[in-house]
């Protein structure tokens, strides 16, 4: 039996003012369609009154002997994008309850506004699939080419100037939310993990995240924070292997005048200031087991009780844990308690250290240098100092085993340390400090983890600018003679690489 032919879409001004007869605007994007192509039934959504909808569909059926069908749902206004998606999705699954597998559906882009036309290309490429045909009086009907990752360019002007967000969502791309601004980043291996913290962001499940020191999982749980329900609630950070370890239960959970020995008022722990907002506790996997039996209880039964105490207090807490350690390694030698990990790895979040980051060192160095030269200018000293390009090199050489944190400290250090206007190479020789080996750091570029992707021509700019930098150094400047080192053809091939990756001489 051969497929029901369906075509669906709303009802434009264009196609009201043809049927009136008003303008110069032709037949109108759906009488031109119908012309057009065969349907074996037509589907309207009108967003107009049902008289206005009856004078249109009479009109229209002097065009086709389809079937027409008019829907109303009235918008609280044309652009609003969740309104037009339950319109069209209950459109649409009542179709496919109808017809089930045995339709092919059509979706006309033309009439309507552009939030219409946006919704359409996202259930085309997601939940209904179908055929995208857009019209004009110029070139007629024509199916619109839209691939899966669906070009910025597609989506009217008019739809980026309104609500750029959406037009963003009709890429395929999630739009990085002005809460994650602060994360310093361009790589593909950070861009995935902010589109998985934008997500889990909404929701207030508690969140892990893992990562070296120095990797900004702090500065991530904050944006995570404010970019949720709970913005404007409190964000409370503990530092869980800074707390002495007879006073961890009383941090947490508060305790009662007379409790202890120094206890001399009632106070409220960290769970009850956290209460409505966030719980950052860093470093997790310092908790004293006994403390993380108590920390299990809160998380399921959202109450606590304070130290000296007996009756619960209700706390409604969200929790983002994070740790430098493997909390899987801590539970199978027995230091971290199995059940608590379950229910703190909801969403897991892998921060990579700088070394895995293909393409940031270089806007880090630039960014943190800018933000370093503006806070010295607050405190009434105006200067701009600059890292040479012969420093920059040694920085992008360096593996960075304190990642973000060793990096920021090491050009306070240099700035510091420097008279000149530019940080020379031997300053910044003198101010990068050999901390060996960070855990995971692997020898040699062709070690490096591939698990969430590589940059393979920032791996390739990264030898070239290192071998690059030191043929130089050993050639005293001499090109010709770094020329024979690198075993290039000639002088301008060597003068072209340096131009391609950034390195003078």
């Amino acid at each position: 039996m051969p497929a029901t032919r369906i075509l669906v879409c709303w009802i434009g001004n264009t196609d009201l003012k043809a049927a009136e007869g008003k303008g110069d605007v032709g037949l109108g994007p759906i009488a031109q369609a119908v012309q057009a192509r065969q349907f074996d039934s037509i589907v309207l959504l009108c967003d107009h009154s049902k008289d206005v909808a009856a004078t249109y569909k009479k009109w229209l059926t002097g065009f086709t002997q389809s079937a027409i069908e008019v829907r109303q749902h009235r918008l609280p206004a044309p652009t609003d994008f969740g309104e037009i998606y339950r319109a069209a999705t209950d459109v649409l699954a009542g179709l496919r309850e109808a017809h089930g597998a045995n339709v092919e559906l059509t979706f006309h882009l033309s009439p309507g506004t552009p939030a219409m036309a946006a919704v359409w290309i996202l259930l085309a490429k997601t939940r209904f699939p179908a055929e995208l045909i857009e019209s004009s009086r110029e070139q007629g009907v024509r199916t619109a080419q839209v691939p899966f990752d669906i070009s910025a360019e597609f989506i009217p002007d008019l739809l980026r100037r309104s609500d750029e967000r959406m037009a963003r969502l009709a890429q395929g791309v999630a739009d990085e939310a002005p809460e994650f601004a602060a994360i310093i980043h361009r790589s593909p291996q950070m861009k995935r993990v902010i589109e998985q913290a934008q997500r889990v962001a909404i929701r207030s499940v508690p969140v892990l995240i893992e990562g070296e020191s120095g990797t900004g999982k702090e500065l991530l749980a904050r944006a995570i924070h404010t970019a949720s329900p709970r913005a404007g609630k409190p964000f409370i950070t503990v530092n869980c292997g800074a707390i002495p370890s007879e006073l961890v239960e009383s941090e947490f959970f508060g305790h009662k005048k007379g409790a202890f020995t120094g206890a001399g008022a009632d106070r409220a722990g960290h769970f009850e200031q956290a209460s409505g907002g966030t719980l950052f506790l860093d470093e997790i996997g310092e908790l004293p087991k006994p403390v993380q039996v108590k920390l299990l209880r809160a998380l399921q039964e959202g109450e606590i009780v304070r130290v000296g105490d007996s009756a619960p207090r209700k706390v409604d807490v969200r929790i983002i844990a994070a740790t430098n350690r493997s909390l899987t390694k801590e539970v199978a030698v027995g230091n971290f308690r199995e059940d608590l990990f379950f229910r703190l790895a909801v969403a897991i979040l892998k921060l990579p250290p700088i070394r895995a980051r293909s393409g940031d060192l270089s806007l880090l160095i630039d960014r943190l240098m800018s933000r370093i030269n503006s806070e010295a200018a607050k405190d009434g000293k105006p200067f701009n100092k600059k890292i040479s390009a012969s420093a920059k090199n040694i920085m992008l050489e360096h593996v960075w085993p304190g990642n973000v944190r060793e990096l920021q400290n090491t050009l306070y250090r240099a700035t510091v340390s420097s008279d000149e206007e530019a940080i020379s190479a031997a300053t910044m020789k003198d101010s990068i400090l050999d901390l060996g080996p960070a855990e995971g750091q692997h020898d040699t570029i062709l070690d490096r983890p591939i698990e969430e992707g590589v940059d393979l021509q920032g791996l390739i700019a990264e030898v070239a600018r290192h071998y690059l930098s030191r043929a130089l150094s050993a050639a005293h400047g001499n090109k010709a003679q770094a020329t024979r080192i690198l075993g290039l053809p000639n002088y301008q091939t060597l003068t072209n690489w340096m131009k391609r990756y950034g390195i003078s001489n």
